[in-house]
């Protein structure tokens, strides 16, 4: 079945996508404005592009009445954000901060999390969170209908503790962190424990396919 986007509604797209290019990581974002009043909310269209720079991207949509939302603005007037990763005992909470509270609600207050200050930017980081990205804005690239994609370089990332193996060497256990992943619909996610090896091969392994 072809969808050519260009004869499609804006929403049949998302629809489309949405269902389809899974799982997504998600990006808690805590960002700040001006006066430091705080927003968290989170975010499924993100992920990690670089390593050097370390660079994330964030595609962050308009309210419904077309204005930005307090995670774009505060970005845009501070340069500065946290993206926080949402392990599974993170999932209820984070269901909380992204209910569209008007501007100015502390979230984070509502959905009875904590902060943790951070090293490099103005925004806090969310103790409960099992990792932490540290995040300075790149660029913004403003799309249509109010919707802006922001790229951020990341300046420092915290790891919870336990999830650690090897500091020195940058050994994180992966499974460890429980991570969840956005998947269909409105309300369904997977938790990242259904895990399946399969090494990478060389050209001499493959051996011409044989």
């Amino acid at each position: 079945m072809l969808f050519d986007f260009a004869t499609i509604a804006s929403a049949d797209r998302y629809r489309l996508l949405a269902s389809s290019v899974l799982p997504r990581p998600i990006a808690w974002v805590v960002s700040q404005d001006a006066t430091q009043r705080l927003n968290a909310a989170p975010f499924s269209f993100f992920n990690v592009f670089a390593s050097d720079p370390a660079t994330i991207i964030l595609g962050v949509g308009a309210r419904a009445d077309g204005t930005a939302k307090d995670t774009t603005r505060n970005i845009r007037d501070t340069g500065e954000f946290v993206v926080n990763l949402v392990g599974h005992d993170n999932l209820r909470a984070m269901t909380v901060t992204a209910i569209d509270f008007e501007p100015g609600v502390d979230e984070l207050v509502k959905a009875g999390l904590s902060t943790l200050p951070s090293v490099k930017v103005g925004p806090p980081r969310i103790a409960e969170s099992p990792a932490a990205l540290e995040c300075r804005r790149s660029m913004m690239i403003d799309l249509k209908a109010g919707r802006t994609l922001i790229i951020g370089e990341v300046l420092a990332m915290h790891v919870r503790d336990d999830c650690v193996l090897d500091a020195a060497r940058c050994r994180i256990d992966s499974p460890r962190l429980d991570l969840m992943g956005r998947m269909h619909g409105e309300g369904w996610y997977v938790r990242t424990t259904a895990l399946e090896e399969m090494p990478r091969l060389s050209r001499d392994q493959w051996g011409e396919g044989k």
